[in-house]
């Protein structure tokens, strides 16, 4: 009888908790090559691509911006971008604690090292 008793007031215990929301979302987006002509250009075109990404693409309020690769496909950048909120962040930096990091971080040829904007 004690069991079962247990067994509800978990249950109960249970359903009450409500389960919390973290959001993390990875996002590509590219912006032109022939346009930029030096380096202000590019930070500027960079810099409103990320601007573009968190007014249209984006439904929560960012605490962390991360810019994770940067590719040359053709005539484009493309950006892979890491944008996560408060609660996204601690899973980012839960997840990133459980990795062996190297002594040395070097990026790999054709690949950048994370860049938090």
């Amino acid at each position: 009888m004690k069991a079962l008793a247990a067994s509800i007031v978990a249950l109960a215990l249970t359903m009450l908790a409500a389960p919390a929301m973290a959001y993390v979302v990875v996002v590509t987006t590219s912006i032109p090559m022939t346009s930029l002509s030096d380096e202000a250009q590019l930070k500027t075109a960079v810099s409103s691509a990320v601007d573009d990404v968190l007014a249209n693409a984006i439904g929560f309020t960012p605490t962390v911006v991360a810019l994770e690769g940067v590719r040359i496909l053709g005539d484009r950048i493309h950006l892979l971008l890491i944008v996560a909120d408060a609660d996204g962040e601690k899973s980012i930096e839960g997840l990133a604690g459980d990795e062996e990091q190297p002594a040395d971080p070097v990026a790999p040829e054709g690949a950048t090292n994370r860049v938090t904007l």
